[in-house]
């Protein structure tokens, strides 16, 4: 292939070729002292954010994991809590049937003792009511009976004696 025949614009010289040298030299020491670093910077920059982002999502994802637990704990105690209340309830009210129950069967024991005590003094005073009706009737029935054997004189006499014979033996 001869080079010699092919256009100026692809075939550059010599002159050109040490300014466009030149030219992008000057472009990239420009570029290395101010432009890299300003990217690396942003770059670097760049990275640091989505690492921190990294990082407080994980730090998120792992309070969210404890929220959870401490939630799920939380409600297990208050399960427990709920259960033990409930017991202490069923436990209360047993002992406040239970006393009912007691004072129920205390309070049917004294009346059934009061109810026999009445019954006794009313049984008591019937009984001695009967023996003074009885005393009295027999008062009765003896004064009648005397005063008909009584009538005359001997037959007192007879009596006194034999009153006085028993009285005399006791």
């Amino acid at each position: 292939m001869d080079f010699t025949k092919l256009p100026a614009i692809l075939t550059p010289d010599l002159g050109l070729l040490f300014w466009m040298l030149l030219a992008f030299l000057v472009v990239f020491i420009l570029l290395a002292k101010y432009g890299f670093p300003a990217i690396l910077n942003m770059v670097d920059e760049r990275n640091r954010y989505i690492d921190e982002s990294l990082r407080k999502a994980h730090e998120a994802e792992e309070r969210l994991a404890n929220i959870q637990q401490e939630g799920e704990s939380i409600l297990q105690e208050a399960r427990e809590k709920q259960a033990q209340i409930l017991k202490e309830a069923a436990e209360s009210r047993d002992a406040i049937v239970e006393q009912a129950q007691q004072k129920a069967r205390a309070e049917g024991a004294r009346l059934l003792d009061e109810a026999k005590i009445a019954i006794e003094q009313e049984k008591k005073a019937a009984i001695a009511d009967i023996r003074q009706q009885v005393a009295s009737l027999s008062v009765d029935i003896a004064e009648k009976v005397l005063r008909q054997n009584l009538r005359d004189d001997k037959s007192q006499m007879d009596l006194i004696d034999r009153m006085l014979d028993d009285a005399t033996v006791n």
